[in-house]
């Protein structure tokens, strides 16, 4: 599906869930319940979903990501940045183990076994779009730095955009069209189904 060359992708997703744990921190009791980009989801269960893909990805790096109890979302949602916090600290201490990148990781919803580079890359793109759907729901931008911006971009077009792998029941959307030129954060969520235009930071 995605592999990442070069840059260092434990270190580029570390950065993509600092932010992703920012932007749920600006989180008040009231914004709970409100919208966001991934339809029909509310910011709690948004959030719910981005733990538990935190403790299975740790679980995956550790060699048990066949263990389906790794990959439920917490029970338990009645403070959600704090068990966000939680499943963020577990994966992120979890990539930083020596050689996880040279490591298996099963992932079922893929079906299948990655090598640790790989696996650590689909993580990563996902939190970057994550960290978004996040800051989006709240009406706040995101602070990426370019060169992350710039390897999700080269992630994002890696991505199969076969329809009847996108969609309901699917990490991404269908590929929405853009004009030329986008700045690489509108590019690469475009490609992954998200519409930026739809969620504009409030001014």
């Amino acid at each position: 599906m995605t592999r990442t060359t070069g840059p260092d992708i434990v270190e580029l997703d570390r950065i993509a869930v600092q932010e992703s744990l920012r932007v749920v921190g600006l989180a008040q009791e009231a914004d709970w319940e409100r919208d966001t980009p991934c339809a029909g989801w509310t910011l709690r269960r948004l959030v719910a979903h981005m733990a538990a893909q935190h403790y299975g990805f740790a679980a995956a790096a550790r060699g048990a990501g066949r263990e389906a109890a790794y990959w439920r979302e917490p029970e338990d949602m009645s403070e959600p940045g704090r068990t966000y916090r939680g499943a963020a600290t577990t994966v992120l201490a979890a990539f930083a183990e020596p050689g996880v990148t040279e490591r298996e990781f099963v992932l079922p919803e893929l079906g299948a076994g990655f090598p640790g580079r790989v696996a650590v890359g689909f993580h990563f793109i996902d939190y970057v779009v994550h960290a978004w759907d996040v800051a989006a729901a709240l009406g706040v931008g995101i602070g990426l730095p370019g060169h992350v911006l710039d390897v999700a971009l080269t992630v994002a077009r890696r991505v199969p955009t076969d329809p009847a792998g996108r969609g309901p029941g699917f990490a991404f959307a269908p590929v929405l069209d853009g004009p030329a030129g986008l700045a690489p954060l509108d590019e690469a969520l475009r490609l992954l189904g998200r519409d930026p235009e739809k969620w504009p930071p409030a001014k």
